[in-house]
């Protein structure tokens, strides 16, 4: 009862690998690529809805490059619930605090660890596997200055032919939590994420060899960044929270029209009604989706549930229209 039970991997389509690929997958190099699909197969679970994901470090240095395959915490326990041999723990999580460390740029509640139980079955008997996750460890901690400025790096962008920058620190740098995430939102949460992680890990080392959770990994993830790339996600940000928190997608409705920033919960009623009202002219529908291609693209990336009903009502009034 210590194994996977061999149940039917997943099988996805020519067009879903090349829409992983584009999305949850890409970073990937073609040998990373077969493997992460292999891996999603084996462990039956769905790229297409963020349960597991890769991330490459260092993406840029051939030496240093390397790849993890992340894993929702459900996708952990997913696993480990269909070895047959798998109980979660009836307590809460154990917390341990430092009232010396609360407030500070690191650690604003003076988390120290946490620790998590899992049960496995075997021989005969239920055994509990603990673990404990310290906040210094896995805390996305990252060097940040107060200021920053724009400096030229000597090259140009090859269209506009205008300089590249970069954003460098002004004075002095110094360690902080990253708050891009949820570690300075829900901070107990998230370090627990990582104990049930390394508790399942303990318990079932097969299963979850190269595995991680999402929150194992954030630390390495903001440490890799370049300064670069940092800005540039910083600027990202800022754009999404100009146009409703990130919670809005650009689409063109009117082919003379402008871009409509479009809510999340609102787009799939949008393209239905769109398709309603050109039911009759399949090529104004066509021309929709050819227009909004990389929109619909970043829906399913964002919603895939909803983007597949999307996709559904679209491929069903260009049959419609085409036999008529």
């Amino acid at each position: 009862m210590n194994a996977v039970v061999p149940l039917r991997s997943l099988d996805f389509t020519n067009n879903q690998l090349a829409l992983i690929r584009k999305t949850v997958a890409a970073d990937t190099n073609q040998d990373e690529f077969e493997l992460f699909v292999h891996t999603a197969k084996h462990l039956r679970l769905d790229p297409l809805r963020r349960q597991i994901y890769a991330f490459v470090f260092s993406k840029n240095d051939a030496e240093k490059r390397r790849m993890s395959i992340i894993v929702a915490i459900d996708g952990f326990r997913a696993i480990a619930d269909r070895t047959g041999a798998y109980r979660p723990d009836e307590d809460e999580p154990a917390f341990e605090i430092d009232p010396a460390a609360i407030n500070s740029d690191t650690n604003p509640i003076g988390l120290v660890k946490a620790t998590v139980r899992v049960w496995k079955h075997s021989h005969g008997a239920w055994h509990k596997v603990t673990a404990s996750a310290y906040w210094d460890e896995y805390a996305p901690i990252k060097q940040s200055a107060d200021e920053y400025e724009w400096v030229e790096t000597g090259e140009v962008w090859p269209d506009s032919k205008k300089p590249k920058k970069k954003k460098v620190p002004v004075g002095d740098v110094r360690a902080k939590l990253d708050t891009s995430g949820n570690w300075a939102k829900m901070p107990r949460l998230m370090l627990a994420k990582v104990a049930e992680a390394l508790a399942l890990r303990k318990a079932w080392p097969d299963d979850f060899s190269n595995v991680y959770a999402a929150e194992e990994v954030d630390r390495s993830r903001a440490q890799d960044m370049t300064a670069w790339e940092a800005a540039e996600a910083g600027a990202t940000e800022k754009r999404l929270q100009q146009i409703g928190q990130g919670q809005t997608i650009l689409f063109q409705f009117d082919p003379t029209g402008p871009l409509e920033p479009v809510p999340l919960g609102k787009i799939a009623d949008r393209v239905a009604e769109f398709i309603r009202d050109n039911r009759d002219e399949v090529s104004a529908i066509g021309l929709f989706e050819s227009r909004n291609r990389h929109a619909l693209r970043e829906f399913w990336g964002r919603q895939p549930g909803d983007a597949l009903e999307v996709k559904r009502i679209l491929e069903a009034a260009m049959k419609e229209g085409a036999a008529a």
